[in-house]
């Protein structure tokens, strides 16, 4: 062991490959899993290393995507906002909100109020420095409809913002428990006098400062020497993100060395990812999933029967098995999972293709019903539709399967046409996904199912500080969509990336893929 223990050092010391380590390892008659242990120990005993250039190539960005943050739709365009911006609250991989621009908060007693004190010493890109204002003014432009935030459906209960000193002082129409969770959506990016007049000039706090980009393209990052928070996060001198929406291109990128992480591996490819030399497959099971959903205010979809026979034609255990190869679990018509702190169970949906047939007829609807879908959707994402397409025929139902060019498909499928594949990360807090994709006014609404007394209980719920009474209320409000809405869940993903043996500092996070998109921030080259 003491001889394991020599050779672990030198790779934390970038001396020795990883592979060359694993190598002796099993030549001394030590597990791989063993190994690993100890290796990792070694590696965050070392420290983080500073240097080199960080390159990541993922799936889902397109020529569409803008630096907004408010207007960010995808992994891509989220992780950009990473490098260069901040919130006021980071969610840590265990579920906490952990202060970032924020130093601290504290609530009233009934939850309505709430203030955060602003850290000092803080500097923008542009030498600016960040002050209370510029945090009103952020928040107050994300607040407004016109800025087509999707981050609106969730401050829609703010009342009044007010600057007191070094705090902003926010008031809610109700009590919300949640206030510092919704500080943690990556739409909130905090900026000088709010972004107003250039919100996509992409001018920030954060560890990184962009140097360039081109949608669906490419976006490069340098370190930003002024950054307060140096030797925590950061630590490459230079972020590459390269947009490789293709599959087995991005296998290839991370293979040959081009890039260091990979993002959306599909699960089918996962045993040949394993046995390649210099790759790691890291996956944890999470929030995300990957949704059917059908527009419940346009026909046909917005006939009740006809989408309880899109429901019930869904064989979730075959996609489940054949799409994900097991690296997920069943979905419900909900996007909640246990994963959430105050899930509770209700009966699970099965295929029943004589339901399906029952409730088809009764909906009075002839033809085909078409939908769309596309390889950026989700990993397997057009064979899903096709699998779907297969158990719908068994009920009578024959569906169009049409699918569409990824470039351009989170701008001119996903949320505009009535019936289409989609994929959600899942948020920090049930409260949170219903309002940012539920409730009848959020602008990412994307079933659009509008249901007053939905909306009722997910209010009603936000102010309960009794968590078995906020317990079964989430429970009421998930039968309610999983037999009115329009949401169709076959399955929760689990996230799998692939990374480089060169990669250190990964930390498992349930909140999304590529440990929620800081993987380039606090993860380091080895070498």
């Amino acid at each position: 062991m003491d001889e394991l223990t020599y050779l672990s050092n030198l790779v934390a010391k970038s001396r020795l490959s990883r592979r060359d380590f694993l190598g002796r390892s099993a030549a001394l008659g030590v597990s791989v899993a063993m190994a690993g242990s100890l290796l990792s120990t070694a590696v965050r005993a070392e420290g983080p290393v500073r240097g080199g250039t960080f390159k990541v190539g993922m799936q889902g960005g397109a020529s569409t995507d803008s630096l907004d943050p408010g207007l960010a739709t995808n992994q891509v365009s989220a992780m950009v906002n990473h490098l260069w911006g901040e919130t006021l609250v980071w969610l840590a991989p265990d579920g906490s909100p952990i202060p970032v621009l924020a130093e601290e908060w504290v609530a009233a007693p009934d939850a309505k109020t709430w203030t955060f004190k602003i850290r000092k010493g803080v500097q923008f890109h542009d030498g600016r420095t960040l002050t209370p204002q510029d945090v009103a003014a952020t928040i107050e432009r994300h607040t407004d409809a016109k800025s087509k935030s999707g981050a609106l459906g969730i401050l829609k209960d703010i009342d009044t913002i007010k600057v007191d000193g070094d705090t902003v002082v926010f008031t809610l129409k109700e009590s919300n428990a949640d206030m510092p969770f919704l500080m943690t959506d990556y739409h909130l990016v905090i900026q000088p006098d709010g972004g107003a007049g250039a919100p996509e000039a992409a001018i920030g706090t954060g560890p990184y400062k962009l140097a360039s980009s081109e949608a669906g393209v490419r976006y490069n990052a340098t370190r930003f020497e002024n950054y307060w928070e140096t030797g925590k996060v950061g630590f490459a001198e230079q972020v590459e993100i390269v947009v490789i929406n293709d599959a087995t291109a991005r296998i290839a990128a991370l293979q040959s060395g081009q890039v260091h992480m990979i993002n959306r591996i599909e699960p089918k490819t996962v045993p040949l990812l394993k046995n390649m030399r210099k790759v790691t497959i890291k996956n944890v099971a999470g929030r995300g999933f990957y949704p059917f959903n059908m527009f419940c205010d346009t026909a046909p979809f917005d006939n009740k029967d006809l989408r309880l026979a899109l429901k019930f034609a869904m064989d979730r255990e075959t996609m489940l098995k054949r799409i994900l190869f097991g690296y997920g679990s069943i979905g419900n018509d909900t996007p909640i999972n246990k994963t959430y702190p105050l899930f509770e169970d209700i009966e699970q949906r099965n295929y029943d293709p004589d339901k399906a047939a029952f409730h088809f007829k009764k909906s009075g609807h002839t033809g085909s019903i078409l939908l769309r879908t596309s390889e950026v959707a989700f990993p397997g994402a057009v064979d899903a539709a096709v699998l779907y397409q297969e158990s719908a025929k068994k009920g009578g139902i024959d569906i169009e399967v049409k699918r569409e060019p990824g470039d351009g498909y989170w701008s001119n499928v996903w949320n505009t046409q009535p019936f289409a594949t989609s994929y959600w990360g899942g948020r920090p807090t049930q409260d949170q996904m219903y309002s940012t994709g539920y409730l009848s006014t959020a602008d990412w609404n994307d079933t659009r199912f509008k249901n007053v007394s939905f909306d009722t209980m997910l209010i009603t719920a936000r102010g309960e500080l009794d968590e078995a009474k906020r317990r079964g209320m989430y429970q009421d409000m998930a039968v309610m969509m999983r037999d009115e809405g329009g949401l169709i869940v076959p399955m929760f993903n689990d996230f799998i990336d692939g990374i480089s043996e060169n990669v250190a500092g990964w930390v498992d996070n349930p909140a999304g893929e590529l440990m929620n998109g800081d993987a380039p921030l606090r993860c380091w080259l080895n070498a």
